[in-house]
């Protein structure tokens, strides 16, 4: 499918990214849950590849799906879903073929360090000393949507909708409850225990659907080292550094 007109985003990126035309340049648009983990296998990777040069671009699944829709550079998409992976293969920016499931996650409901506002899980959201809860924005946040899809089974979507603080990506859901702007939120694990002692764990959420990353090379990509960077990825070394950012086997 030819790619579109390049919105204000787009053009944004090729600011951001001016010299896309150099061989040795890999653009890389992975979820914002693995800014820790893939800047650890950004320079391994290059140790193993010296004449590649990866240029990594952080944000949410949805937000990094609709950059490539509107026709923003980038060879390589990791999301923190399937579902935004399916709409790229479904739109013609990815061979289907050519996803691979690499890492595997889990949701949790977490509070600031001295969980001033008291909770204790997910019994007391409705309580009145809950007054904000960090959510992903379920449309384009991959962590969004798995909390969406949770409390809706628990029925206290709608109930606490008045409560929800809404974050661009799992990071920006992170930097709320690191710096006790809300009184819980629920991030991906990996994100709550890199944050050190900021950040309390509570629960683990129960989901429909695990949480798993797809990651593929993407049409239109004229550089050999996309693939060498997803097998890197989903070698026995990438897997290492992802299980040392808590990310479990696929």
């Amino acid at each position: 499918m030819p790619r579109v007109v390049p919105s204000l985003i787009a053009l944004s990126l090729l600011l951001v990214f001016p010299a896309l035309s150099s061989a040795g340049e890999l653009i890389v648009s992975a979820a914002a849950s693995l800014t820790d983990a893939f800047s650890d296998i950004e320079p391994a990777f290059e140790e193993a590849n010296p004449d590649v040069d990866v240029i990594m671009n952080f944000a949410s699944s949805g937000s990094l799906y609709h950059q490539i829709e509107q026709g923003a550079p980038a060879d390589v998409y990791a999301s923190a879903n399937p579902r935004w992976m399916d709409r790229a293969v479904a739109n013609g920016f990815a061979d289907t073929a050519a996803v691979r499931i690499f890492a595997r996650n889990a949701l949790v409901l977490a509070v600031p360090a001295g969980n001033p506002a008291g909770v204790a899980g997910m019994e007391d959201l409705t309580d009145n000393r809950v007054a904000m809860i960090g959510i992903g924005t379920p449309q384009t946040v991959p962590a969004g949507q798995y909390a969406k899809s949770a409390l809706t089974a628990a029925g206290l979507y709608e109930t606490l909708r008045g409560k929800y603080i809404f974050g661009e990506s799992v990071r920006q859901v992170l930097d709320y409850l690191a710096r006790g702007e809300v009184d819980c939120g629920f991030v991906y694990r990996t994100d709550a225990v890199n944050a050190g002692d900021s950040v309390h764990i509570l629960a683990e959420i129960p989901l429909e659907n695990p949480v798993t990353y797809p990651i593929a090379v993407l049409f239109g990509t004229t550089k050999p080292a996309a693939e060498r960077f997803v097998d890197f990825v989903t070698s026995e070394r990438g897997t290492e550094l992802l299980e040392a950012r808590g990310f479990k086997r696929p």
